[in-house]
């Protein structure tokens, strides 16, 4: 019997909620623990990762996703954007302090669920924008001991605007991406860019690839329409060591969609699912 909890609130550190769920068999075992970071224009409830969540609980991890706190959900709403301001305050500090935040979390003494945890093995998985977020937190964060990306960039700069798109962004001090399911119009306040530009050091994402020391797992789709597959490899040139898995046709998010109403998962997510339990299990 999995037990699962929803929408726990954690205080972040940026004056906005993270909500947190969890996924784990109560036998009062010590697990492994895996973390999941949800990617861009994402959210832990979307599409079918409530069934990831129960397969690492069923093969005996303690699973924990969470909603970045400026994803632009809120406590009332945790799916979709009805907080756009959020959004368009959100920057990559931001969810690597959210990051930071659940790490610390789980690993306190006062944690309810201390007994059920192993602390000393936690894998983080990321998805997409999330796999940058969680290359630097491993690289920089010895709590961490393994890594998992899905389908994940390799550089947060190349994908700002340029040109003529620049300087329409400084001139208007925002920028609008349409969300191609919901339809909104979703803000990019200026500080996004601005602030990675002041920390761009810590936000280059080979810089924390090459000083990564633990197990990483490099999984990504060959038909990926969002992030090339090229973008795996560059990856792993900056840590020969990794492993990288491709998913032959295989998209962004690996066969899902939101909302997800089947039983199962998609056989490509069933399929790297399946492979990151076994990588975390080692």
């Amino acid at each position: 019997m999995i037990t699962i909890e929803k929408n726990s609130i954690l205080e972040g550190k940026h004056q906005k909620p993270i909500l947190t769920d969890i996924f784990y068999r109560a036998n009062e075992q010590k697990k492994p623990i895996v973390v999941f970071c949800h990617g861009y224009k994402g959210f832990k409830d979307w599409g079918a990762w409530d069934l990831v969540a129960k397969r690492f609980a069923t093969a005996g991890f303690f699973f924990v996703k969470f909603n970045f706190s400026y994803n632009g959900g809120t406590i009332d709403q945790p799916i979709d954007f009805p907080d756009l301001e959020a959004f368009g305050q959100n920057n990559f500090l931001k969810e690597l302090d959210d990051l930071e935040t659940v790490l610390d979390k789980i690993t306190s003494s006062s944690f309810s669920y201390k007994n059920e945890m192993d602390t000393r093995d936690i894998t983080i998985i990321g998805h997409s924008r999330g796999g940058g977020i969680a290359t630097i937190k491993a690289a920089e964060d010895n709590r961490v001991t393994k890594l998992i990306t899905w389908a994940s960039v390799a550089d947060y700069k190349n994908r700002f605007p340029k040109g003529e798109a620049l300087k329409e962004w400084k001139h208007n001090g925002v920028m609008y991406i349409q969300n191609g399911r919901t339809k909104q119009q979703m803000p990019h306040y200026l500080q996004f860019y601005t602030s990675f530009l002041e920390n761009e050091e810590r936000l280059t994402i080979s810089r924390a690839a090459k000083k990564i020391k633990i197990p990483h797992l490099i999984i990504h789709g060959t038909k990926d329409p969002a992030v090339s597959v090229s973008e795996a490899g560059d990856i792993k040139s900056w840590n020969p060591e990794s492993i990288v898995f491709l998913v032959k046709g295989a998209d962004h998010v690996f066969g899902a969609k939101h909302p997800w109403t089947e039983m199962d998962l998609p056989q490509d997510l069933d399929m790297i699912t399946q492979k990151s339990i076994e990588f975390a299990n080692v």
